[in-house]
């Protein structure tokens, strides 16, 4: 269950994405050296086709696409993570991140979504083995959930 207060609306996310896809453009944006300013009456066919030539250049290979995509994924995992975390309350911080954390590792393939469920939802066993002598350690009212997990 969520409490109310954690509920974000659509407006105030797309802002926080549209951040996030700045901060990326602006760390990938080519470096230029400083044109020269046109003299005056050279500045129109000639800037234009000097665009056109620029746009051209820009095209994407494979490799780059990659590289723009990733960095748009990380930055806007962080900029939403950034302005979630400003309005949670501090003993739900750490659940926040760690639930961020899960969810990025079971993307990049890391861990298995079906044993982050079991961990999260902590479901036991239904046919639980008697529990040996050597973890007794472990309390009894645990032992379906060691044995689920």
């Amino acid at each position: 269950m969520i409490h109310s207060f954690y509920r974000f609306s659509l407006d105030s996310f797309v802002v926080v994405v549209k951040r996030a896809i700045d901060i990326v453009a602006e760390a990938m944006k080519p470096k230029k050296a400083e044109r020269e300013e046109p003299e005056e009456g050279e500045e129109g066919a000639e800037a234009e086709a000097e665009d056109e030539e620029e746009e051209e250049e820009a095209e994407m290979t494979p490799r780059a696409l990659k590289k723009r995509v990733e960095a748009l994924t990380d930055s806007i995992t962080f900029q939403a993570f950034r302005y979630t975390r400003r309005g949670t309350f501090e003993n739900h911080k750490l659940l926040v991140a760690t639930m961020l954390c899960l969810r990025i590792q079971i993307r990049k393939g890391a861990l298995n979504e079906n044993e982050v469920d079991v961990l999260i939802k902590n479901s036991g066993a239904l046919d639980v083995p008697n529990q040996p002598e050597n973890l007794r350690m472990i309390p009894e009212q645990l032992w379906p959930m060691v044995v689920g997990l």
